[in-house]
């Protein structure tokens, strides 16, 4: 039997303030049944993971719950308990390797959940640093609220979600990164939490939100949630190992050891539950270490450690704890849970809220326009980059100062017979090494992949304007930096005179380097870190400039692989090709002996000392390396987009076959009738 949620009338049922029913009952196509409220079931839920060896294991087993609008409900456990995994299943957020079976409802009806509908606060707070807590939040908002929104209700919601997240007094102080002072780590987990509710989410996931706080930032940040969930949200915490005062602030817990229920409830009935199962918590013990205590096995293996390596002696205590082992005291608590009232009243509390056709939560994600989120993001990355000191303005005084010293070396190069050589290791070095430094900003690549992949995680925009964003705001930078060092450099050295072969000597030279930028973006979003990146970038350039022309003469280069295609792709052999005909076409250098033989025209020494194809313009040079950065920025796209889709299907895919090949070997069955793998809330995104 189904029930249908009564329709409103003019009050919402789940006490969402004013606001919050605001802007969900704005939302274009949503049909409000009752509420919008976020009532989640789950029974019988199983999740079971396949290995490298083709076994699989169990890391859920059996697990019945619920979470109600207007409670803040905390999965607790030792590491290990799989209360992590829980929050996945519940949020759709499995890894591909994973597959769960049972049922999990939102408001009654079998959906996956959508972007806007549940938040998820990741247990790392990567923000940009150099932006302010009211900067942070006010680029969130205009990259997902519509664009028809005035931008006074705007502002009123970021005001109103600073001052429901306490962060009044830091509100215009930055972030803060390795060279600027910021805000607190308590302040920053207030902040990720902000932006996640800035639009109203009705259902809010956060992975140990207190994990690396001290207890007055862990009680501050747990007050918060819990005034969230007091707005008729639904609030769903992983916690690790919460203090008393923490702990008092649940409404609900659930308790998990090695992937089984040990007890689940309103947090009142737990201390009569364990004392009904014989470990009652001691009157001046903090009852979560308890608890934890009764259904941790490393307990075992420290007592097994202590009295076989120290001697210990332990002394007679009435702790049932100190009579058997912890595995036997999860043993007794999860079957007295199985059998107990409290188990059969949330069963009967699912069946209940299960029947409750209620709203179908689907906000679709952000609603910015592309536009608007291109623009919002260019903006916020060029403010970022203009900020940060390590991004590029270390990088300018850097550039400057190796084209100072190419400059006193090469200076006044001239047209004598020994400046030929001289003027091609002058642009080999230019184009080689100068453009090699390109690789020093890989660890702000990093930084803006990790902002990103959070924000990304729950919809905040798309991939093809996050990639046009951040070639936009970097070519300011990347224009001035090559301009300022190839001017230093040009004038120096006293290169081909004339304003045509200045400008594409500068030109190259901005190609080159942000070719570099291209490629370190793409790598950036495959290799998250920073060494291994700089390593396998540095290793690539490397390759291109063996192939570039300079250090083996074109012909003299082998064909297979390293001729063809090794050196076609190389931007650093368009590059020498290129500026080779801008510095030598048109002079006239003198011979070994000037005084008895004519001068040589740089066209001979192109085609006879450089072997450079004297045929092809060098304006087709230039193009070519221009049209690698669109290559590279192309592939930069599909690195993300095979990171997100392709890569967690051919996980999958891996993982099932695994599991079919163990299962024909065995004949048997392995996974349950039912098991499926985990959504993915990727299918929500803007593309």
């Amino acid at each position: 039997m189904e029930i249908e949620a009564g329709k409103p009338s003019g009050v919402v049922a789940g006490g969402l303030s004013p606001l919050s029913e605001t802007l969900w009952r704005e939302k274009p196509g949503l049909e409000i049944v009752g509420d919008v409220s976020a009532r989640l079931t789950w029974k019988d839920l199983t999740v079971m993971v396949t290995l490298n060896n083709g076994e699989t294991q169990k890391v859920l087993e059996g697990l019945t719950g619920y979470a109600e609008p207007g409670t803040f409900t905390a999965l607790m456990g030792p590491s290990g308990s799989g209360k992590s995994t829980l929050l996945d299943a519940l949020s759709s957020r499995l890894a591909a390797n994973a597959f769960l079976s049972g049922t999990i409802l939102l408001n009654g009806r079998k959906r996956k959940l959508s972007f806007g509908t549940a938040a998820y606060v990741t247990q790392d707070d990567n923000l940009i640093g150099t932006l302010t807590v009211r900067e942070t939040i006010s680029y969130s908002a205009r990259l997902r609220l519509p664009d028809k929104m005035a931008w006074s209700e705007k502002r009123a919601l970021i005001e109103s979600t600073i001052i429901e997240m306490g962060l009044q007094d830091c509100a215009d102080t930055v972030i803060g990164n390795w060279h600027l002072r910021g805000i607190s780590g308590g302040e920053k987990r207030r902040v990720s939490i902000a932006l996640e509710i800035l639009t109203r989410p009705r259902l809010l996931f956060l992975d140990e939100p207190t994990s690396g706080l001290d207890s007055a930032s862990a009680f501050f940040v747990t007050q918060t949630l819990r005034a969230l969930a007091r707005d008729g949200r639904t609030v769903i915490a992983s916690i690790h190992q919460p203090s008393s005062e923490v702990f008092e602030l649940f409404d609900q817990l659930y308790l998990l050891s090695s992937g089984k229920t040990s007890s689940y409830g309103h947090i009142g009935r737990f201390f009569q539950f364990f004392a009904q199962s014989g470990f009652p918590c001691p009157a001046l013990r903090n009852p979560s270490d308890h608890f934890l205590r009764c259904i941790n096995s490393d307990f075992d293996k420290v007592k097994a450690t202590l009295k076989g390596s120290m001697k210990l002696k332990f002394e007679a205590s009435d702790d049932p704890l100190e009579k058997m082992t912890t595995t036997e005291a999860i043993r007794v608590l999860i079957n007295s849970y199985r059998s107990s009232q409290y188990s059969y009243a949330a069963r009967e509390k699912v069946e209940e809220i299960s029947k409750v056709k209620g709203t179908v939560l689907d906000s679709g994600g952000s609603q910015a326009s592309f536009f608007m989120q291109a623009f919002q993001l260019t903006k916020r990355s060029f403010i970022n980059m203009s900020r940060d000191f390590g991004y590029y303005w270390l990088r300018l005084v850097i550039y400057i100062v190796v084209t100072v010293c190419i400059g006193t070396i090469y200076l006044n190069v001239g047209t004598g017979y020994s400046s030929i050589l001289a003027r091609g290791s002058c642009a080999s070095f230019v184009f080689g090494f100068v453009t090699f430094m390109s690789i020093g900003g890989f660890p702000s690549f990093i930084e803006d992949m990790k902002v990103f992949q959070r924000e990304r995680l729950n919809g905040h925009y798309g991939v093809t304007a996050f990639v046009i964003s951040n070639t936009f705001s970097a070519m300011p930078f990347l224009i001035l930096i090559t301009f300022l060092a190839g001017t230093v450099c040009y004038f120096m050295v006293r290169l081909h005179p004339g304003f045509e072969h200045y400008l594409f000597f500068v030109l190259c030279l901005y190609a080159s380097v942000t070719v570099v930028e291209s490629l370190m973006m793409a790598i950036a979003s495959v290799v998250p870190n920073f060494l291994m990146g700089i390593i396998i970038g540095a290793g690539i350039q490397g390759i291109f400039m063996l192939v570039s022309g300079y250090f083996r003469l074109p012909n003299d280069i082998p064909k297979p692989v390293w001729r063809y295609p090794m050196s076609y792709i190389s931007f650093h052999f368009w590059a020498l090709q290129g500026q080779y005909q801008n510095d030598l076409s048109g002079l006239l250098f003198d011979n070994d002996t000037p005084d008895h033989l004519p001068k040589i025209p740089g066209e001979y020494i192109l085609e006879n000392v450089f072997q450079i194809n004297t045929a092809r313009s060098k304006w087709i040079d230039l193009s070519v390396i221009l049209s690698m950065i669109v290559v590279y920025r192309i592939i930069f796209f599909i690195m993300i987009k095979f990171s997100e889709d392709v890569t967690p299907w051919i996980r999958g895919y891996m993982a099932r076959r695994r599991m079919q090949q163990k299962n024909g070997n065995q004949n048997t069955t392995v996974a349950p009738d039912g098991l499926t793998q985990s959504p993915s809330l990727r299918n929500y995104a803007r593309r």
